[in-house]
């Protein structure tokens, strides 16, 4: 059965409107529209039947009329009317396929347009929603005329809708990360936006101490406020996630934020050097083209004194998750010692061999088992360096593995953590001041 053959089969059974015949032959030919296929199969069975009736067949006459009818050619009315015959009134006016939303494009995009006005967005993609009764009618369809070189009804919505939205909007189409999915269902004409997260990538320092990373709710009344938190519902009063992320919400628009780092340092630790890569993630902004320099100086106005941002960059979901694989990456720390009995200028010398260049065991630290599993992890030590700062104080920088516990390095955790500075030494230590110096991670 060749093209024209199966095209009069198709409308001898189903009025089809010219984008739902012309897509039942969409890999034929290059750069034509489902639309003008459809159209142009109509014309050449008009033109065909036309000679038919040329010849005195009957054939031809019928032909005319039924792409008339079910066809809603124009072309091929105009010519049965010529040869001076009647077309029966027609009983069906819409496509059996599509119902003739094709021809309802236009207002569907008008439609997101007026959904979409609050949004900044540079990339879109648009996804098609289907009565099942709909992708069923055209499969059967399919199957019943065997249908190879097609394209699928949700597929050709989509293309159609999000070519025209992207010449009213100047946005780019992009299937992979857009910045907003516009969600239509061309039968029931609902719109639905769903708005994809913004990423702001940069570094934070954290100047001063008892100031945790992230919000601590209160044990007590888990976030609600109580007595012990005096109503605030958290267990500090503010922290580097809510000094650095509330000034991107606000200027975004957003819904919420989430604060997502290359691991963290303790409450009573400083974070120094050029600070710790960070992601805040936005979720459902309406203001994507910010101000990044401006930001900045708000955030760092904001935690004058205790904490500051510097690299700021738009970024996106792929470095979150490169930030969490790199919670091992290397550290350099300082921390002051305090010994219990004095020591001697050799035994520091002595720590600074003994220390450089080996794998140190470490039990999940006591301090922390409520919350991290009890596990034995190993953690590589690269350099030590030490010096003395009193008879039984000294500083210590070290580079290491991140994850490793640097307090329990020096105190030794009960044993849990061996060899320990306290047990190289058999002079009892604790940490008295710790700081993070560096986090070297690849984070652009």
């Amino acid at each position: 059965m060749d093209i024209l053959e199966k095209t009069l089969s198709m409308l001898v059974r189903y009025p089809l409107c010219d984008t739902c015949l012309g897509r039942q032959f969409a890999l034929l030919g290059h750069g034509i529209e489902n639309s003008q296929r459809g159209r142009a199969l109509k014309l050449s069975l008009t033109l065909q039947a036309s000679a038919l009736t040329q010849s005195k067949n009957k054939e031809g006459l019928a032909i005319l009329k039924t792409v008339a009818q079910n066809g809603f050619s124009r072309e091929a009315e105009e010519t049965v009317h010529h040869l001076k015959k009647r077309i029966p009134q027609k009983e069906i006016t819409s496509c059996y396929l599509c119902e003739g939303k094709f021809q309802l494009l236009e207002d569907l995009v008008e439609r997101v347009l007026a959904e979409i006005v609050e949004f900044q967005f540079t990339s879109f993609l648009v996804g098609i929603e289907l009565p099942v009764k709909v992708e069923e009618r055209e499969d059967e369809f399919k199957a019943e005329f065997n249908v190879s070189c097609g394209e699928n009804i949700r597929h050709e919505f989509g293309r159609l809708l999000g070519k025209r939205i992207e010449e009213k909007t100047a946005a780019a189409f992009d299937y992979k990360r857009p910045d907003i999915a516009i969600i239509i269902n061309p039968f029931s004409k609902a719109v639905r936006i769903q708005v994809n997260p913004l990423f702001v990538a940069g570094r934070y320092r954290k100047l001063v101490r008892n100031i945790p990373q992230s919000k601590w709710f209160c044990s007590s009344c888990r976030g609600k406020g109580c007595e012990k938190c005096e109503g605030t519902g958290k267990l500090y009063p503010e922290s580097v996630e809510e000094l650095v992320s509330q000034p991107f919400m606000d200027a975004a628009i957003g819904e919420k934020t989430a604060f997502h780092a290359s691991g963290r340092e303790d409450i009573d630790a400083r974070m120094l050097g050029n600070g710790r890569p960070f992601v805040v993630e936005v979720s459902k902004p309406k203001k994507r083209f910010l101000n990044l320099k401006e930001l900045r100086q708000v955030v760092n106005d904001r935690g004058k004194g205790k904490v500051e941002v510097s690299n700021l960059r738009f970024s996106n979901k792929s470095l979150v998750r490169k930030l969490k694989k790199a919670e091992c990456a290397q550290k350099e720390y300082r921390v002051i010692i305090e010994f219990e009995d004095d020591f001697l200028e050799e035994d520091l010398n002595s720590l600074e061999e003994k220390l450089s260049n080996v794998q140190i065991k470490q039990r999940t630290p006591l301090r922390v088992m409520h919350r991290r599993a009890d596990l034995i992890r190993e953690r590589y030590i690269y350099k030590v360096k030490v010096k003395r700062l009193s008879l039984n104080r000294a500083e210590l920088e070290i580079r290491c593995q991140g994850g490793l516990y640097v307090k329990e390095l020096v105190s030794g955790d009960e044993g849990r953590t061996s060899p320990s500075i306290s047990e190289l030494l058999n002079n009892k230590a604790k940490p008295i001041k710790l700081d993070v110096l560096k986090v070297i991670i690849e984070d652009q």
